[in-house]
């Protein structure tokens, strides 16, 4: 297979969620930034929660890293932001969009998990002196990974624009509840899915579940923790009670727990197929060229991801 080049407008998320395990770091030739302009916007999907959907492309100038989907929980005594933005410029944007729909203080902030379009922005919101939520292997997470992310971003954005790695204050073994006054913010922390340090968060006044990127609509998922452990982990949500769910990617809003139905189906075939071409001999590079493809059409970005998703099942079956 021939190298490809590589231009230096736009850095692809598969790269940074890879913190150093990965040399591939920009967009593929030919393929330009889609032409989408910055967000900060909220959208109210339920009685006191508004979404920041993230943008369907990797993280570029234009863009500064704003690609995640963010919520705002308002409670009757303070707020909580689920994912600050992917960098200080996008937290920036961030603050001043929720201080036009609330004054109440922002008491917690909450990490979703390692990747940078989900943490970079926290730095923009150290005035607040808002308690840091986490899974509570995301400090090890950060000390391998969190350095890579920043410097390659900033090689990007420039140092300011990209911020700082802020660490987790309040860490989550299993369960924590949260309240905003009149609202709880229940937060579970997950085994190895995703990432090796999601967690999610259940508003009990309206029943929506805030899912991180243990959901993605639309656009593929990419893997970075286990294939066996995201499909235990979305069972496991499908009893969470929740009628609504925010992905980390997609939709600012989808019906619960039908919205998981195509992730599901993704993760189950990527299983099911890669155990098949392990079981029949066939190397990780083949395995690439065929576990999968059903699912092109489906899913955007999915030749940017779904080759590094196959390797990481790959190796996860390899141990069965």
């Amino acid at each position: 297979m021939k190298a490809r080049r590589w231009p230096a407008a736009t850095l692809s998320r598969r790269a940074l969620l890879l913190g150093g395990l990965c040399a591939c770091c920009l967009r593929a030739a030919g393929r330009p930034a889609i032409a989408q302009p910055q967000a900060s916007a909220l959208s109210a999907v339920a009685p006191g929660i508004f979404v920041r959907r993230g943008l369907d492309e990797d993280a570029s100038a234009a863009n500064d890293n704003g690609i995640a989907n963010v919520a705002v929980i308002i409670g009757g005594e303070a707020v909580a932001v689920m994912d600050p933005g992917g960098s200080r410029r996008d937290g920036e944007r961030l603050r001043a969009a929720i201080g036009q729909v609330t004054k109440l203080p922002i008491r917690y902030i909450l990490l979703s998990h390692v990747h940078p379009d989900h943490v970079l922005g926290a730095c923009a919101f150290a005035q607040d002196s808002a308690q840091i939520v986490a899974h509570a292997r995301l400090p090890r997470a950060l000390a391998l990974r969190g350095e890579y992310y920043r410097t390659r971003l900033a090689a990007l954005l420039g140092s300011e624009r990209a911020g700082e790695i802020v660490q987790p204050t309040l860490l989550v073994e299993d369960h924590l509840a949260l309240d905003l006054g009149g609202r709880k913010l229940r937060i579970t922390a997950h085994g190895p899915a995703h990432s090796d340090c999601d967690i999610s968060a259940f508003d009990d006044s309206t029943r929506t579940l805030l899912a991180g990127d243990l959901l993605f609509v639309n656009r593929v998922p990419s893997l970075d923790g286990s294939c066996k452990g995201w499909l235990r982990e979305l069972a496991a949500l499908r009893a969470s009670g929740a009628v609504r769910a925010v992905p980390g990617h997609g939709p600012a809003v989808v019906d619960w727990p039908v919205g998981a139905a195509d992730l599901e189906r993704y993760l189950g075939t990527l299983l099911r197929e890669t155990r098949a071409a392990f079981a029949s001999g066939s190397s990780i590079n083949a395995a690439i060229h065929s576990v999968g493809q059903g699912e092109r059409e489906r899913w955007k970005l999915f030749d940017d991801y779904h080759a590094h998703n196959v390797t990481q099942a790959y190796k996860e079956v390899e141990w069965e």
